[in-house]
């Protein structure tokens, strides 16, 4: 399994990108950044977008990759739960920002939604897919998936503290999660939906004490502003625990 890294900020920037992940350059989870980072060439081979929620740093570039490959006559599957489909529906493709493009009238229109139901295991491009609900400000899941051969990522999308029952169900090898702001700015992260390293190390021994072990660990969804402040956090944490964790950066490919 290939991973991409897409985007690894919240904030877009000419160095920085919103949070996507690309997996054996046709599976997409999130779509902040599918347009801005891919050529025309390598849109038209996504067949799947995984989203983990409707907030707009993470759907964006659904209506923009819809466009691009209405040109190929190819159409793309799009999967979440339900509420952040028809959210998507209703203040997006809704005909004033953008047409809708699961109705457009031809014989295959560029998007299909696909309503996920959490916990439940899906077969998405050749991988068993698995949404798991996480803490955040709007209705949120993190998605395991896993290849033929067994190997696992889970990616949390936005979350903030209590994922106990989250890794109740999931095993991965590695480990996307939001590390969204410093430590000093931990009220703000909580009430928002986020974390922060602190809370992160303690997310972190709670998946040891359920799992006994600990993934790699892959630092997403940070803030530019406060991103040297992170990384030295985050290493204090990755000392205490004896963990393997690093920061995200756009570029970056990983294989499990």
């Amino acid at each position: 399994m290939e991973i991409r890294v897409l985007g690894a900020h919240n904030i877009e920037s000419a160095t920085t990108r919103l949070t996507t992940l690309l997996i054996d350059d046709t599976v997409a989870v999130d779509a902040g950044a599918l347009t801005s980072s891919l050529s025309l060439s390598e849109q038209e081979k996504v067949g799947h977008i995984l989203l983990t929620h409707c907030h707009y740093d993470h759907v964006r570039d659904v209506p923009a990759i819809a466009l691009n490959i209405s040109h190929f006559e190819k159409n793309i599957r799009v999967y979440s739960q339900a509420s952040t489909l028809h959210a998507i529906s209703d203040h997006i493709l809704n005909g004033v920002i953008y047409p809708d493009f699961t109705k457009i009238p031809t014989a295959n229109p560029p998007l299909e939604f696909c309503p996920l139901e959490p916990h439940k295991v899906e077969i998405i491009g050749g991988y068993k897919v698995l949404a798991v609900p996480v803490k955040h400000g709007v209705p949120a899941v993190g998605y395991q998936i896993t290849s033929d051969e067994g190997r696992s990522l889970f990616y949390s999308g936005d979350t903030g503290p209590g994922l106990s029952s989250c890794w109740e169900n999931i095993s991965p090898q590695l480990l996307f999660i939001d590390v969204t702001l410093p430590n000093r700015l931990e009220e703000h992260a909580v009430s928002s939906g986020h974390l922060t390293p602190h809370l992160l190390g303690e997310e972190l021994a709670g998946f040891r004490r359920t799992r006994g072990y600990l993934p790699q660990v892959m630092i997403i969804h940070l803030s530019p502003v406060f991103e040297d402040e992170i990384k030295e956090e985050v290493e204090q944490v990755a000392k205490s625990l004896g963990a393997d964790i690093s920061l995200s950066y756009e570029g970056m490919r990983l294989s499990i």
